[in-house]
């Protein structure tokens, strides 16, 4: 008895060679949200899986320490895996109170632990969609409104 085979899942759609800054980043954020849930924020995913900007992980503990000193102060002698837990519910928390679906949206907002979107050069953008769909693209100028 033969079994059928299911159909493996598509993947992102493939991207134009060139794209505006703002639709590099609606690409990205399209495909990231999909690893993402109520649980887990951008920042959490790419830490654990090590794409995009690395997330928690892309940081120092210094730097960690620096920018989540708020979390870090209130609750002094946690492993980092504790912080980290911390930070992942406040960057969902920041989703909430911005009315945002993921964390560099509010980030782009706030710039309280990081500036999100605003963070990146288009040359990582570039680098970023080359990562995460194998597409090479170049950013250009978005057409006049």
């Amino acid at each position: 008895m033969s079994q059928m085979m299911q159909p493996l899942p598509a993947g992102p759609p493939p991207l134009p060679k060139e794209l505006s800054r703002e639709q590099a980043i609606r690409a990205l954020k399209a495909h990231l949200l999909k690893l993402t849930d109520d649980e887990t924020s951008l920042c959490q995913v790419a830490s654990q899986r090590g794409i995009f900007c690395k997330g928690f992980r892309g940081l120092s503990d210094e730097e960690f320490k620096k920018r989540y000193h708020t979390l870090v102060a209130r609750r002094p002698g946690l492993t980092r895996r504790q912080y980290e837990y911390l930070a992942n519910q406040w960057q969902l928390a920041r989703q909430v109170v911005d009315g945002v679906k993921c964390a560099c949206d509010a980030q782009a907002k706030e710039h309280d632990t990081c500036g999100g979107w605003d963070d990146f050069t288009n040359e990582d953008l570039v680098r970023f969609c080359r990562e995460l769909f194998g597409a090479e693209v170049t950013l250009v100028p978005a057409p006049p409104a």
